[in-house]
Parts: structure tokens; C-alpha cells; sequence
């Protein structure tokens, strides 16, 4: 049992950092219909960011992290404001597959562009705050690192909700996602309100770079490949377009790779995560939480 919660523990601080990511392409499909494959490689950005921004302090400490979160947010946020107005934008209204291949040429940009500028040879992310492990009852042992995971991803799922439920953007969102026309008849800013969405979520995929990078220490620009599959797949799994969805996804993810890892299939750890997603469409193909739309043609 001791064992069992351990990992518990390490799965839900994994599926924590899929959320974020996943929370990221749930919103923009929500607003949009369609998948923004660039949003990983926004998400290595983040990592980069703050490996940058660590390195201007000269000590660790828990103020020391905050500032470099909100900083990789911030740059993260104007970098999904910048690729939806020059890369998506001028595509609005054209068809599916165009956009999507546009996304994928975005995400290829990213990661050789990152490489031309970071170098291709894996970093060491600096140390944002002291190390510490923490015994619970049971032998159990939790890290300082997953609880500022835990703290920081439920800190900003309530931010978000709050946003979305509570306030005159969030309700702009949820009018355009269920019908753009209407919601540009009553005078909503279309434009505005979409690179919002973008700004938000990649703000989200900033600070999941740097919970991933503080967990696992080595960042290079090909890193966001596998944590951004996996999110996506988390998004479908818990309903894409679905907030708690992606949140509930993310974290059955972690879970399951990481119990995965612990038995004698720990080579098939990346495979689950999409013999899920496979069964999942088979089975479920709304999600966990999402509900099948009869589309009108």
C-alpha cells in the first residue's frame, strides 16, 4: 500500500504538468475547432525562458520561482499572440486541413528555431528554489518540487475558471465557442477574444515547461514533442473543449504512465498513454466529461 501511494503521488504530480499543456489545446479547440500543434513547442519555449531568466538571479528562494514563472507566462503568452496573428489569422475561414498543416510547419519552425538559438545539447536547468523532501505518514516521502507542482497547477485551473466563468472576456469565449456568427452580431471583438485564447493558453504551457524543467532537470528544443502528445492526448481523453475535462485527463495520464513505469512494461511507459487514446476514441469518443455535438451540414 506504502508503494502504491508513493507512486500516486509522483502520478498525480506528472499528470499536474500534462494538464497545464492540456488545458492549452482544449481551450483554443474550444474556441476554434481545431488542434494547435505549435502549443508544445510553446511549451519548450517556456523551459528556455526560465532557464534564462533563472540564471539573472544570484540566489534561490520561493520569490525567486514566482518571478520566473510569471516571466516564462508572460513570454509565453505574447509568443501564442504573435503565431495566431501572423500564422492563424490570415488562414481564418480557409479549410481544416490547411490550418492544420500550417500548425505543424509553426511546431517545426519552433523546434529548429530553438535549436539554432539555444544549441541543440541539453541544458541543466538552474535550481529555482532549495531541494526538499518532505516524510509523510507511511513512509511516503513527497518533494518540495511536486508540491510546488500541485500548488501552482491548482492555482491556476481556479484562475482560469474564475476567468472563464466569472468575467466579460471569459463570457465573450464561451459565446464564440457556441456560435461565432452570434456572438460577432452582439459586438463581441472576435479578434480580440481569439488572440486572448491563445495568450492564455500559452501562458499555460509556459508554466508547464518550467514545472517540467524543475522536475526534470534536462531541457533541449526537441522536449516539448512527447509532454505535448501526451497532453493532447489528455485533452481527448478527458473531452476536448472541456476545461475540467483536460484537468481530469492530465492527471489520469500521469497517473497511469507512472504506474506503468513501475512494473515489468516500464518500456512500454510512451506507448499507454496512446493505446489509451486509441481506445478512448474506440469506446468514448467524447471523453471522460465531453459530450458527443450533432453538427448540422
Amino acid at each position: 500500500m506504502s508503494e502504491f501511494l508513493q507512486q500516486l503521488i509522483n502520478g498525480l504530480s506528472l499528470g499536474a504538468i500534462y494538464a497545464l499543456i492540456a488545458l492549452g489545446y482544449t481551450m483554443v479547440y474550444g474556441v476554434l475547432r481545431f488542434i494547435n500543434f505549435a502549443h508544445s513547442d510553446v511549451f519548450m519555449v517556456g523551459a528556455f525562458s526560465g532557464f534564462y531568466l533563472g540564471r539573472l538571479f544570484s540566489r534561490q528562494s520561493f520569490a525567486m520561482g514566482l518571478a520566473v514563472l510569471f516571466g516564462a507566462m508572460t513570454i509565453c503568452a505574447t509568443l501564442g499572440i504573435v503565431i495566431e496573428r501572423l500564422a492563424y489569422r490570415p488562414l481564418r475561414g480557409r479549410s481544416t486541413l490547411t490550418v492544420l498543416i500550417t500548425a505543424i510547419g509553426v511546431s517545426l519552425l519552433l523546434q529548429n528555431s530553438g535549436q539554432l538559438i539555444f544549441g541543440a545539447n541539453p541544458k541543466s536547468f538552474p535550481k529555482l528554489f532549495a531541494h526538499t523532501n518532505y516524510n509523510l505518514p507511511g513512509h511516503l516521502v513527497i518533494s518540495s518540487n511536486q508540491l510546488a507542482v500541485f500548488a501552482t497547477t491548482l492555482s491556476l485551473l481556479f484562475a482560469l475558471q474564475y476567468i472563464v466563468l466569472r468575467t466579460r472576456i471569459g463570457t465573450a469565449m464561451r459565446a464564440l465557442s457556441f456560435n461565432a456568427v452570434a456572438a460577432s452580431l452582439v459586438g463581441i471583438n472576435i479578434d480580440r477574444v481569439i488572440s486572448f485564447t491563445f495568450g492564455l493558453g500559452s501562458a499555460l504551457a509556459g508554466a508547464g515547461g518550467i514545472l517540467y524543467a524543475v522536475n526534470y532537470p534536462a531541457i533541449d528544443p526537441l522536449m516539448g514533442t512527447l509532454p505535448g502528445l501526451k497532453a493532447f492526448v489528455a485533452a481527448v481523453l478527458g473531452g476536448i473543449g472541456n476545461i475540467p475535462g483536460a484537468a481530469l485527463g492530465g492527471m489520469v495520464i500521469g497517473v497511469v504512465e507512472t504506474f506503468v513505469a513501475g512494473t515489468a512494461w516500464s518500456t512500454y511507459r510512451d506507448a499507454i498513454a496512446f493505446a489509451v487514446l486509441i481506445l478512448i476514441l474506440l469506446f468514448k469518443p467524447a471523453g471522460l466529461l465531453g459530450r458527443l455535438q450533432v453538427e448540422k451540414v
